[in-house]
């Protein structure tokens, strides 16, 4: 292991460098606080601001673990928006941050078929809908009927026959 790295660093640069670690290794989740200032247009300026000053004024090693830090902060920040009838509170719904907090996937294809059943709703005809079923020429037209006729093509053989024969 290449020690001169570390002997050029100073000691806020190798703190930062044990807290980065052990940031990307444990599953820390962000604050609630936290999470929408993270989540935000602004706090993805700042993650890059600081990406590049940590590149521009610390050793490169802290720029690019920082590069990963930013990527789990990140993505232990996004929303993700999970229905659940417990998380409901004054008919607003929760928004959960961590997919580890995400309910655990239904087992069985009854269970699976329930909760499709109760996600959609039946769907009533509108009016416009009975009108356009009602009007509409489509899939209603009258049977289709030849007439017989007299006239009788010909056609000759041409078996054996080549565009090119004859050619020059």
């Amino acid at each position: 292991m290449n020690l001169k790295l570390f002997r050029t660093s100073s000691v806020p640069e190798i703190a930062l460098l044990i807290v980065f670690v052990i940031y990307i290794i444990f599953p820390i989740s962000t604050p609630e606080i936290m999470i929408p200032m993270v989540d935000s247009p602004l706090g993805y300026v700042t993650i890059f601001i600081i990406t590049i000053s940590l590149f521009i004024y610390t050793t490169p090693l802290l720029g690019i673990l920082y590069i990963f830090v930013a990527y789990e902060l990140l993505r232990r920040s996004s929303a993700h928006s999970v229905v659940d009838q417990s998380h409901l509170v004054n008919d607003t719904i929760r928004t959960q941050y961590m997919p580890t907090n995400m309910p655990k996937p239904m087992t069985t294809q009854s269970a699976k078929d329930a909760e499709m059943d109760r996600m959609n709703i039946p769907h009533e005809t509108t009016l416009e809908e009975e009108i356009v079923e009602m009007r509409a020429p489509i899939g209603k037209s009258d049977p289709v009927h030849y007439s017989e006729s007299s006239f009788k093509p010909v056609a000759d053989k041409i078996s054996g026959a080549s565009m090119f024969y004859g050619l020059p």
